[in-house]
């Protein structure tokens, strides 16, 4: 069974620093690990420093500490573990659900109903609220954590906002599904009974059945799966990433209380960009470590029972196997 860690939280709290330096110590721990970015503004390649694209990609993990290596410098995942990565373009998912609307289309007008190709996509497009990028999340979530071909998936996700809604997919959009379904059967069947009356009992011969009806129920299937993964506490795992700040602080409350009544499991919270070590004799480095020191304590405060960690601020961004492993070790997640 792949197991499902999701990193999210406000944006620009170094989530997806967070995520890689979780997926590079599973990876150097000996476990196949796969890191997705649904974040629309990506910057895991960044972090990687290596090119990703829409679809899992290994990335040279430079030797790292528990890999074994062919002569090839291909890695044997029997001795060793590996790390792949993927940015999800939410444009390169769209076909799938364009299909949905192409389907629709084809039936409304074997029924007599004259819309465009395109006044139906925009029916559909309206009867999805979430955002494609979410919709794809869940898609995909279904689509790696069922593989079989990962030990462990890694999520860095999108800024809060973008959570609480993928998160609310599901309950959002079948709904929507339904109803198109039962649309999509009153076209089929009216459009049948007309070819009947004209082509008798061979019509049923000449219509086309079963590919898309399927499509769209296997489309809402996968969404309703998508829901079982996030909610089961034996393989997936939130946490949240937040910084020394009171708008952070009170935007993460928000997220754990709603992750919570989502029945989301979330254990750990990271507190990063933390500022340690102040120069003796600087009155300003005095105050801010002073004052990161009592947002930490608050954290613990207002989390109670959740772990806290706290990663110290860099200078510039955290970019390279070697950053990120050092993150990765004052991380010290167990794997």
């Amino acid at each position: 069974m792949t197991d499902c860690i999701f990193y999210g939280g406000k944006g620009g709290v170094g989530k997806t620093t967070c995520a890689a330096a979780t997926g590079l110590r599973l990876a150097d721990a000996g476990r196949k690990t796969l890191l997705v970015s649904t974040d629309p503004a990506h910057s895991l390649s960044d972090s990687l420093e290596t090119h990703l694209g829409s679809e899992p990609s290994e990335v040279d993990l430079g030797g790292g500490p528990g890999l074994e290596r062919s002569d090839d410098g291909s890695i044997d995942l029997d001795e060793g573990g590996s790390l792949w990565a993927v940015e999800i373009d939410a444009e390169t998912q769209q076909e799938r659900y364009e299909k949905l609307a192409t389907a629709l289309a084809a039936d409304l007008r074997s029924a007599g109903i004259r819309l465009s190709d395109e006044e139906v996509e925009r029916i559909f497009a309206s009867g999805a609220p979430a955002g494609s990028d979410e919709i794809a999340a869940l898609d995909l979530l279904v689509e790696y954590a069922d593989s079989g071909e990962w030990d462990v998936v890694v999520f860095d996700t999108a800024p809060t906002g973008h959570t609480l809604r993928l998160f609310d997919t599901p309950a959002v959009i079948g709904p929507a599904l339904e109803t198109l379904r039962s649309l999509r059967g009153q076209a089929r069947r009216i459009g049948d009974a007309a070819k009947s009356a004209v082509f008798g009992p061979m019509s049923v011969m000449t219509g086309s059945r079963g590919g898309d009806e399927e499509s769209l129920e296997a489309f809402q299937a996968r969404l309703e799966r998508a829901q079982d993964v996030l909610r089961d506490s034996e393989r997936t795992e939130f946490r949240v990433v937040l910084i020394p700040e009171g708008m952070a602080i009170a935007e993460s409350e928000r997220l754990v209380e709603t992750l919570r009544e989502a029945e989301i499991r979330i254990d750990r919270l990271v507190v990063n960009r933390v500022f340690e070590d102040p120069e003796e004799g600087c009155a300003r480095c005095q105050s801010r470590y002073e004052r990161h020191s009592r947002r930490v304590s608050e954290v613990r405060e207002a989390f109670p029972g959740l772990e806290v960690v706290t990663l110290p601020e860099q200078e510039g961004e955290v970019q390279g196997l070697e950053a990120v492993r050092e993150v990765a070790e004052r991380l010290a997640i167990e794997t």
